[in-house]
């Protein structure tokens, strides 16, 4: 199966080239067969490709599939080349597999919209740019995934383009992210000038061979690559996209969230580990930057009023989570992390679109209620999905992995105990805010008529999901509970395992423990504050809660820092320094056209008198120069 590596990102690829050029003459029954058949065919190569690579490989080998040299300029000779480990095999099994069911939701979610062949194009091109992203042997090549994920982001979160407000969300997210792809473009060029390769594996022998531990090239490295890597994942200080990006279908952003895009810096930096190992302050840095994302993001999910805004926080402070555990050293964690948020993160998105298509395109939890037992298919879904989320103890994915990244916050050598009870406070909170959801939604009075029952392409993937955020996290049980760490094991193959140097009060069981009463802590906060019993729960418009609801006030921040006085500059240079330098060579070239007019006033004797003297002055300059 080494060979057909190739072929994961081609089915995505050939197909969102077929449903853009001619999608618009498919019927839809075609066009869904081709968007969700291209990706079920990647998912299948990707589950064989898998299976073939356990039973033959040995661990910490990888597969390289050459296909060609892209471009040969000296001894720079970058390659479509695909690399497939352990880390590309756990990613490329949940894009593959979470964006097929994606796919199968959005064939009943979309079916009347006018724009459902377009829409399974960029989807299909979403997940062709993601996998061309993971499976890329090299940087540049993984900076051009990269860049497919941006603008298939662009074009979905604005798909509704004739909405004013989508074109704004899809803008600001496009130049949002601009600033970490520039810092990451920099990035590439320091290494290739510095390194003279962008394959991955070799420019991480290279760094270490050639690099200090702690030399500034390192740092400047590392560094540029965390700027890229903030930017997709929605981090401090680049965060302010993401809850606006909401503005797209609801199955686009469970692609953004579960699968593709916010994932991609999670991935970046895991995949060139040993550049962050050289530089031990950009490494700390990436784990306060998530440790201060998940905080903050957890708060201002409490203060949401928009359901999908709440689960879009959430994605925030989870990713938060994932890069704490990457700048603590806890390579595997992040990823397995990864692996367990995919599937109840898409299975939340999922039953929020069924909730909002019931509710008549309504998202406001505060004008829910009483779905229960209207809508049980999403709200045991929801009730899955946000256990998962917050970590309900030994029954759901979630509650293995966030588990996993506490307990090493505080064992790893770059561990501390603020970080671990950073990590409890996030816990509780994301219990808190998981659970105020469903009781809004779920619970009380009913305000809205039901207007939408789910079929049978949204109960399979719905279902689906739901058996895998219980069961997904037992691939990786802790030995205090009589478990195996079997995902942990696999990826320390190719990744640094995390050695324990703390030890002392805090175990992994009593780190469990720990989780478990945040868990409840919060739950109990929820059940007491929000409550059917309480009567009609009414939002507050505390001070605090505005500014949690605002997001802190970046957005802000950042329109008096950066927005405000780019605008001033513009209205005030109405003759731009740059527009004069072109405007002078057009007035150059008026003017010499003005001169050559003159000379065509009709005349044959001027015209005579003008050919004779020309003759006469060339007659001249040929003797002088002889």
């Amino acid at each position: 199966m080494q060979s057909l590596l190739w072929l994961i990102p081609t089915f995505p690829f050939a197909s969102a080239a077929i449903l853009a050029l001619f999608g618009s003459r498919f019927p839809r029954r075609i066009a869904a067969w081709l968007g969700c058949g291209s990706i079920g065919l990647s998912a299948l190569v990707a589950i064989f490709s898998a299976a073939d690579f356990l039973r033959s490989s040995p661990p910490g080998n990888a597969w390289v599939d050459h296909l060609w040299t892209w471009m040969n300029v000296g001894d720079f000779r970058p390659e479509i080349a695909f690399y497939f480990d352990p880390v590309a095999l756990i990613m490329t099994l949940v894009v593959t597999f979470v964006g097929f069911l994606i796919h199968l939701y959005s064939v009943e979610y979309m079916r009347d919209d006018e724009g459902f062949s377009r829409f399974f194009a960029y989807m299909n091109l979403f997940v062709a740019a993601m996998l061309t992203l993971v499976l890329a042997n090299n940087l540049l090549l993984l900076y051009l995934g990269w860049e497919g994920v941006g603008l298939c982001s662009f074009l979905l979160i604005g798909f509704w383009y004739r909405d004013p407000v989508n074109v704004r969300a899809a803008n600001k997210a496009f130049l949002v992210t601009r600033i970490g792809d520039t810092a990451f473009a920099i990035g590439l060029f320091l290494i290739a000038t510095q390194l003279r390769t962008l394959d991955i594996q070799e420019m991480m022998r290279r760094a270490t061979t050639q690099w200090p531990v702690g030399s500034g090239i390192a740092i400047a490295a590392a560094a540029l690559l965390l700027g890229g890597a903030v930017g997709k994942s929605a981090q401090l200080p680049l965060q302010t996209w993401l809850p606006d990006a909401m503005a797209g279908p609801t199955p686009t952003s469970a692609l953004i969230h579960a699968a593709t895009m916010v994932t991609a810096g999670v991935y970046l930096i895991a995949r060139t580990n040993a550049l962050f190992v050289l530089a031990p302050p950009v490494q700390f840095i990436v784990a306060l930057i998530g440790a201060g994302t998940m905080l903050l993001s957890a708060f201002s999910a409490i203060a949401q009023r928009d359901i999908k805004r709440v689960l879009a926080y959430s994605t925030m402070s989870q990713i938060g989570y994932m890069f704490l555990a990457l700048g603590l050293g806890a390579w595997s964690a992040a990823i397995f992390h990864f692996m367990t948020h995919a599937f109840f993160k898409a299975l939340l998105f999922l039953a929020a679109g069924v909730v909002i298509q019931a509710m008549h395109h309504e998202q406001d939890m505060f004008k829910m209620g009483g779905l229960r037992s209207k809508l049980p298919l999403a709200f045991w879904s929801f009730v899955i999905g946000g256990s998962a989320l917050a970590g309900l103890p030994l029954i759901t994915a979630g509650f293995f992995s966030k588990d996993l990244i506490l307990y090493q916050a505080w064992a790893g050598p770059n561990g501390t105990g603020w970080f671990w009870m950073a990590g409890m406070l996030g816990a509780m909170l994301t219990s808190f805010y998981t659970y105020r959801l469903i009781l809004l939604v779920f619970y009380g009075p009913q305000k809205l008529e039901v207007s939408y029952k789910p079929g049978l392409v949204v109960a399979i993937p719905l279902m689906t999901l739901c058996v895998l955020s219980i069961i997904g996290g037992y691939v990786d049980t802790p030995p205090d509970f009589g478990g195996v760490p079997a995902l942990s094991n696999f990826l320390n193959s190719v990744l640094p395992p995390l050695n324990a140097v703390h030890f002392g009060p805090i175990s992994e069981l009593v780190t469990a423990l720990c989780a478990s009463a945040s868990f409840l802590i919060g739950l109990g906060f929820a059940i007491a504050l929000f409550a059917p019993w309480r009567g009609a729960v009414v939002a507050r418009e505390d001070p605090l809660l505005r500014l949690w609801y605002s997001g802190w006030g970046v957005d802000w921040l950042y329109d008096k820092l950066f927005v405000a006085p780019f605008q001033f500059l513009v209205s005030r240079s109405t003759s731009d320094v740059v527009d004069s330098v072109y405007n002078g060579v057009a007035n150059l070239a008026d003017l010499g056209s003005s001169m050559l007019r003159v000379t065509q006033n009709g005349r044959i004797r001027w015209y005579a008198t003008g050919v004779a003297a020309g003759f006469i002055v060339l007659f001249a300059v040929v003797l002088l120069v002889r």
